[in-house]
């Protein structure tokens, strides 16, 4: 379980052995059955995951009842809520299992002492964040400038397991439509490439 994290965490920098040892050491093993939480809206998020089998959802819901999913997080994946977790604040989300899911979880203070004793967890963490800023930027100006059938192209291009192991309402209130329209969508591609 701890060696996809080791794996994870040298593609982008090299450990010496000792020091994957502090940060097995550090992680502890989270199990949740589908459907249970990982961190609630309104409570604190103690913890940073890592996903080691699974699927959850990041998600809010509107003062209208509507779910916003802001993320999905499948195997070698990180999620929390990082003002939450950084800050101690209650968190603006929820997160879900979509399946039995198993995580590594780390608390902050725990994470403090490897970025002192593992330096090149710092580093790690900073390309990690660097990434997902990026990522973020992509998603904004999807969102803003493509349409609707080119978001869900490029997300099913770009994460085909998570098409198929997440309900069709929940990636449509990701990619910011109805699953009606999302269906209509992909009924079109359909009769596009028959």
């Amino acid at each position: 379980m701890h060696t996809l994290l080791i794996q994870h965490i040298r593609a982008l920098v090299p450990l010496a052995e000792a020091e994957e040892d502090l940060i097995i050491a550090a992680f502890q093993q989270k199990r949740l059955k589908r459907r249970q939480f990982f961190v609630q809206e309104g409570d604190p998020c103690r913890y940073l995951g890592f996903v080691t089998k699974g699927v959850l959802r990041s998600y809010f819901t509107s003062e209208k009842g509507q779910e916003h999913i802001i993320q999905f997080a499948i195997e070698g994946w990180w999620l929390n809520d990082n003002e939450s977790f950084l800050f101690n604040t209650p968190s603006q989300f929820n997160i879900e299992a979509l399946e039995d899911t198993t995580l590594l979880q780390i608390d902050r203070p725990a994470l403090e002492a490897l970025y002192r004793d593992v330096p090149q967890l710092e580093r790690f963490f900073r390309i990690l964040y660097q990434r997902s800023f990026i990522m973020l930027q992509k998603r904004v100006i999807a969102t803003i400038s493509q349409t609707a059938e080119q978001r869900y192209l490029e997300f099913a291009d770009r994460y085909p397991e998570i098409v198929h192991r997440v309900p069709q309402y929940q990636l449509a209130a990701y990619l910011g439509m109805t699953a009606e329209f999302l269906s209509k969508i992909r009924h079109g591609i359909a009769v596009k490439r028959s």
